[in-house]
């Protein structure tokens, strides 16, 4: 027991994420960078087994991630946010715990070391406004904007995550988009831990998506080979997370949109204008595909904040 290299417990335990609890590319990603960033500062210290690691070292390197190193001329690693630094000290952590229950080391001195608590930031999220500014932005003109227009549409009808909406297949749409009336499409998400779910397709993203899928789409599927994603590049591959994400800025920026945009942006939007409409918090809850209410109650908090707003500017004795 014992003596296992620092770099070889990393890969199993990533092979360990991946084979046995099917975790996705995207966050086994995170952990790759994480541990290999813990990895390095073990290597510094003349660590070279996981079984030398003693619960001051790694207590030593969160507090270097979280008050950063430098020397007389600069910046060696600038600190990092409360957040990045609660997110490595997890990775270490669920590293330690997996050496332990594995037996490739005799303790788990990462059990004591708990990660810093973020201060809790509230979701942004646009007006109606600015939402239907950035939807109209992209405009129709050709397969690449019929395509950005669904694209939006569909992340702000739906909620859905933007590595949801890149995954999506043309056969996850599960009701034809010209659904009998009174039938209401929907869309089949595989969201995270590969849990699946049916989202509700309203009418503003039904129309767009059958524009993009009529129109545009056939276009693109012709610069290369057959693809079954739903949203495809201008050389007919799937679109990336990258790539949505840029259509989203870029959409933002000739909307005239000058708030911060993020990947969760229209995300953090449809949440709180369903919860401003009236939605029970765990319909919405349901529909965002969070494992735990606590997580969506989030969204609570933005609409009394809204509410304060609305009576502190409108009500003739609100001063």
């Amino acid at each position: 027991m014992g003596g296992v290299a620092v770099e070889a417990a990393i890969q199993a335990f990533l092979d360990h994420l991946r084979v046995e609890r099917a975790v996705s590319a995207h966050t086994i990603a995170a952990y790759r960078r994480d541990l290999n960033r813990y990895a390095g500062h073990l290597a510094q210290r003349g660590v070279a087994a996981l079984d030398q690691v003693g619960q001051s070292t790694i207590a030593e390197y969160a507090a270097q991630l979280r008050e950063g190193v430098r020397d007389g001329d600069g910046w060696l690693q600038p600190p990092l946010a409360s957040a990045s630094v609660a997110r490595a000290v997890v990775a270490v952590r669920s590293l330690h715990r997996f050496a332990l229950a594995d037996g490739l080391t005799a303790d788990d001195p990462a059990r004591q070391v708990q990660p810093p608590r973020p201060a809790r930031r509230l979701p942004k999220a646009l007006s109606v406004a600015q939402v239907q500014a950035l939807l109209t932005a992209p405009g129709e003109d050709g397969p690449l904007p019929l395509r950005d227009t669904a694209l939006l549409e569909l992340l702000y009808g739906t909620g859905v995550r933007i590595s949801e909406a890149v995954q999506l297949d043309v056969d996850d749409v599960v009701h034809p988009l010209r659904a009998p009336e009174g039938e209401t499409p929907a869309l089949r998400v595989l969201g995270k831990g590969s849990k699946e779910r049916l989202v509700p397709l309203g009418s503003y993203a039904r129309a767009a998506l059958d524009r993009y899928l009529v129109r545009g789409r056939p276009a693109l599927v012709g610069r290369g080979r057959v693809s079954p994603a739903l949203f495809l590049n201008a050389r007919g591959g799937r679109l990336s997370r990258q790539s949505a994400w840029t259509i989203l800025r870029s959409s933002a920026e000739r909307a005239g949109i000058e708030v911060d945009i993020s990947p969760h942006t229209l995300r953090h939007s449809y949440a709180t204008h369903l919860l401003d409409g009236g939605a029970d918090v765990r319909v919405v809850q349901e529909l965002l595909g969070h494992a735990s209410v606590t997580t969506t109650q989030i969204y609570t908090l933005v609409t009394v904040d809204h509410l304060r707003h609305v009576y502190l500017t409108s009500h003739p004795r609100a001063y």
